[in-house]
């Protein structure tokens, strides 16, 4: 079936792979990406594409009610990327996260439920609003049923606006659902981010800077797995429901910090270790089970080395 979607925050790092997954995917779809270009937001991740009539870049704030009301003309669904999300800017300013994830989301739904209430929202959240899991119990996993339990203040703005969404679905019957994924690598992604930022770093012969002892555990995820899922949810998913994504893959960020180093050719004296952060969750950890029972998606693209490898050449 032709769709016409928009995609907020499509020039951000998940949402311009979206994009690109989509359109070498579904040769039918149209593709209004409504972005306000903030400093992780490059119009470069997606210029290639400006030439092809399927697609169709609004420059806009999801905040500003008139900018989405003009991105929402035509479209049967939405994919909501747009948001704050590096916990250490959180840390150190959480205001933007709340006008950004919270109110930004809030204003969304509002646009769709009074001019299309029955356009199929897709929310675009993380594991980080489960909290975080101990590390010595391995068998413990967030599944969709573990409470919120919010430690930073990104992971609080994300799940408030999980909590809209949820709330739009039961108050005004809208067609909402909710992904929460785990840790993303690949392309485009801006280099705050753990992976691009030590692959520049050595890159420029700088060292690589390690919180504490590089003992927290994340379940690393391949952005192609994760819009390959994204996009089954949406044509697949049952409203109301939450999906989680994850790549089966979790790993120390010492251990990711020796992968990188050892596929770089650097010694581990380019590891320069610094001050923990502040309320750093130990582990995360994903089952996602109901999605592959359910909808018949799992990861195939997120294995270590040959993904890291993959992911480190394209930087």
């Amino acid at each position: 079936m032709s769709r016409h979607i928009l995609i907020t925050g499509g020039c951000g790092f998940i949402g311009a792979n979206f994009v690109r997954f989509v359109m070498n995917h579904r040769d039918d779809w149209k593709i209004t990406n409504l972005d306000c270009l903030s400093y992780s937001g490059n119009p470069e991740n997606l210029a290639d594409l400006d030439s092809d009539r399927r697609y169709t870049f609004v420059h806009g704030d999801i905040r500003n009610e008139a900018d989405v009301n003009k991105a929402l003309d035509g479209v049967d669904a939405v994919v909501h990327f747009a948001a704050e999300s590096h916990v250490d800017r959180s840390i150190l300013d959480s205001r933007p996260f709340v006008e950004s994830n919270v109110m930004g989301t809030q204003t969304l739904l509002d646009a769709v439920r009074k001019t299309k209430p029955e356009t199929r929202f897709v929310h675009i959240s993380t594991d980080e609003v489960y909290g975080s899991l101990p590390l010595n119990r391995p068998d413990l996993l967030f599944s969709e049923t573990t409470p919120i339990a919010t430690n930073s203040p990104y992971s609080a703005s994300k799940a408030a606006s999980d909590m809209f969404v949820r709330a739009y679905h039961h108050t005004h019957g809208m067609d909402t659902l909710i992904t929460r994924c785990s840790n993303n690598f690949g392309p485009y992604q801006f280099p705050e981010k753990v992976i691009p930022l030590f692959v520049t770093n050595l890159i420029e012969g700088k060292k690589v800077p390690l919180y504490g002892t590089g003992e927290n555990v994340r379940d690393w995820l391949h952005v192609e797995d994760h819009c390959e899922a994204i996009l089954t949810v949406l044509e697949k998913g049952k409203a109301g429901e939450v999906y989680n994504i994850g790549g089966n893959n979790e790993r120390s960020n010492l251990e990711l910090t020796h992968a990188i180093l050892d596929l770089m050719g650097m010694g581990r004296d380019m590891i320069q270790p610094v001050e923990d952060r502040k309320g750093h969750d130990l582990r995360y950890a994903i089952d996602a089970s109901k999605i592959k029972a359910e909808l018949g998606w799992q990861p195939t693209r997120s294995a270590w080395p040959e993904a890291l490898e993959r992911t480190v050449r394209w930087y």
